[in-house]
Order: structure tokens, then sequence, then C-alpha cells
């Protein structure tokens, strides 16, 4: 008996899947056929997909909410394509969450797939908002569950697209913000900010390859005096990989086995020599736990919660504070184009002999004049010195 009703379950969700696949492959058709003939655009994504994209996206499925962030780089009104995403820009960035909200209301009408970073949503939810396209992170493919997923959606003629910033910034921002443009007919804007990220880029690592030297000892602690002691990049994600760009001595390599990163030990960070110092956090209005930088944290905040944060025992007496270079940086520069921003600081901080006439808060000015939809306003970094 109880085989029996496993078995009808089954093929209740079965057939609910396959309805829910015929419905989603006939509304695309219909898209399809009310938009100008030939627009149809093939595109590789960060994971080496070639996807087909019949006709210009009017119905887009956001697997993570803080991708916001970057489709709003090269789409003039985001809000307009989106008809679902994931829900957790409002619990890492809420001020920023609501600055959108003000200026694109429609969002707020939205569906949300998601409560919190790092959950998946099901097939069945996803294919009843109808999207024409969907845009995952490359972090989301390492799930069993989001691939099928995907295979469910790509079955149902919903083409899907993966886009990376967070796992591999130095290497995928560019081509992600590109890889957007083509998926959504909005190249010129797309190749506009690529270019200007491509610029602000290759001075650095021009200078850097010139200079012929290695850079100082840096201790890249994520989410300091928020996180026990002492999570650090490896040579590969966010930190690591900007380190590395700008010839710093990680003092985590060597330490930590996978390249995304690890936990060092209290001992390991008070042996570590660091001369520079970089702790990540969020503003949480509030709640006051770590480095406090980011969308609207106040400057004179941010400078007290680094010095508190820098009181205790694993850090107090490292060379860096001694010294004063010591920093704070808005976490989630990690997964946002705006990301150069953070490279320009780092090179600032660490290489000051090549760098020290970088402005790192005249290029986010820039950004905020040329590209982005919605300011970015705060203390996003924070020093000693």
């Amino acid at each position: 008996m109880v085989k029996m009703r496993r078995a009808s379950l089954l093929l209740h969700r079965r057939s609910a899947l396959a309805s829910f696949a015929g419905l989603a492959a006939g509304l695309g058709a219909g898209r399809s056929a009310a938009q100008p003939r030939g627009w149809s655009r093939q595109v590789t994504d960060l994971l080496g997909r070639q996807v087909t994209i019949p006709a210009q996206p009017r119905a887009v499925l956001l697997g993570e909410g803080f991708q916001l962030l970057n489709l709003a780089l090269v789409h003039p009104d985001p809000a307009s394509i989106l008809i679902g995403m994931g829900g957790e820009l409002k619990r890492v960035a809420p001020i920023l969450d609501a600055d959108y909200r003000r200026a694109f209301p429609a969002l707020s009408r939205v569906p949300e797939l998601t409560a919190a970073v790092g959950q998946g949503f099901s097939a069945e939810r996803a294919l009843a908002l109808r999207p024409d396209l969907v845009i995952l992170s490359a972090w989301q493919a390492n799930s069993e569950e989001m691939r099928r997923v995907v295979a469910l959606l790509e079955g149902s003629g919903v083409p899907v697209i993966y886009i990376d910033i967070f796992q591999q910034p130095g290497r995928n921002t560019v081509p992600t913000v590109r890889l957007l443009g083509a998926a959504l007919g909005q190249e010129e804007r797309a190749e506009a900010y690529a270019r200007f990220y491509e610029e602000r880029r290759d001075r650095i690592l021009r200078r850097v390859a010139e200079s012929g030297r290695p850079g100082p000892r840096v201790l890249f602690s994520a989410f300091a005096g928020r996180w026990p002691c002492c999570w650090s990049p490896g040579t590969g994600g966010g930190g690591g990989e900007f380190l590395a760009m700008l010839g710093a001595r990680n003092v985590a390599e060597g330490l930590i086995n996978n390249p995304r990163g690890g936990t060092l030990a209290a001992e390991q960070v008070l042996l570590s020599g660091a001369e520079v110092f970089v702790g990540t956090g969020i503003y949480l209005p509030g709640e006051g736990t770590g480095i406090q930088v980011g969308p609207g944290a106040p400057a004179d905040a941010a400078r007290a919660s680094l010095e508190a944060v820098l009181r205790a025992a694993e850090f107090a007496t490292l060379p860096a504070v001694g010294a004063r270079r010591a920093h704070g940086l808005w976490n989630a520069f990690n997964g946002a184009a705006i990301n150069i921003v953070q490279l320009e600081a780092l090179a600032r901080w660490i290489r000051p002999e090549l760098f020290g006439e970088l402005d790192p808060a005249a290029t986010l000015a820039e950004i905020n004049a040329r590209f982005a939809a919605v300011p970015y306003e705060g203390a996003y970094w924070t020093s000693l010195g």
C-alpha cells in the first residue's frame, strides 16, 4: 500500500512538471512570435555552455537577488524585465535593497524565490512564473538540486545562463558583464562598463608587472569580528585572487588547502607577520557586529567598528596594526561588478609606492554618475591610517 501511494505521488509530481513544462514552452513560443525577427542570440556562459536565446528577454528570473546590482549596470530598467529573484539582498544590504525599491517600485511586486544566501528553489515555482531567461550564479551549479532544476527548465525550452563574479572576480567580472549585455540585448551599455573596468584593471596589472618587486605580507580576514577567527581566502576566490593580482604575499597561502579559502587558527594569525590587514564586513543598521561598512554606513561608525575589531587578541599585536596599515572593506564587493573599486582600494593600501595616486572614491563616483541605476552611498571601506 505504501509503495503504491509513493508511486502515485511520484506520478502526480511528474505530471505536474510535465504540465508546467508544456505551459512554459507554449508561453515561450508566444513571446518569440511577438519579437522582431532576427534577434536570436547564441552566447557562451561562464561555465562554457553554449546557450541559444531565441528572443529578447522580457521575463527574467534571477536565481540570486544580489545579481540585481550587476543587472542594473547593463539594463536601464531592470525591474521592467524581472519576474522573480532570490530574496537575500535585503538581508545582506537592506539599505541598498530599499534604495532599489524606491527607484523601481515594480520590484516590490517581483516574487522572491529564496529567503537566504545559498538557498535553491523548485522547478515548479520557477516555471509557474513563466520566465523566458533564467540567470544563475556559477556557485549554484555545485548543487545537485539546482542541476535538476536547470535540466527541467531547459527541457521546457527556457534558456538558462550562468554568470560568475563571486568565485573568480578577477577573471570573470568583465566576461559576466559582456554576457549579460549580449543576453539582454544591451551590448552597448555592457561594453561601455567593460571598457571602463578593463582600463583601470589593466593599468594596475601593468604597474605591478613593471615593478618586479614582491608586495607585503597581507592578512585578509572575511567578516572579521563577525565570524570566529579567522576565515581567509586561499589563492582563488575574491580576496585571494586580487591579492595575487597585486603581487601581495597572502599569509594564508600554504596554510589552507582549499584555493577558495578556509580558517586560520588564532596562533597562525599571530605568527603570520602580516604587514597589512584587510577585514571585510557588512552594515546592518542597529546590529553592530564586526566591521560596519557598506550601503548607508556612516564613516565614523565604520572607523570605530574597525578599531573595535582590531582590539581582539589575534589582531592587536600584528605589525599591520602597529603601523596603522589596517583596513575594512565591504564584503559584498566580492560578488559585484563594481569590484574594480575594491581592487583600487587594495592597490592603494597594499602597494602605496605604486598606487598612491589612485582614488577609489572618485572611481565609485564615476560609476554612480555613468553606470549605476541606483547610486552606491555610504562608507564602503575604512582605514586606521
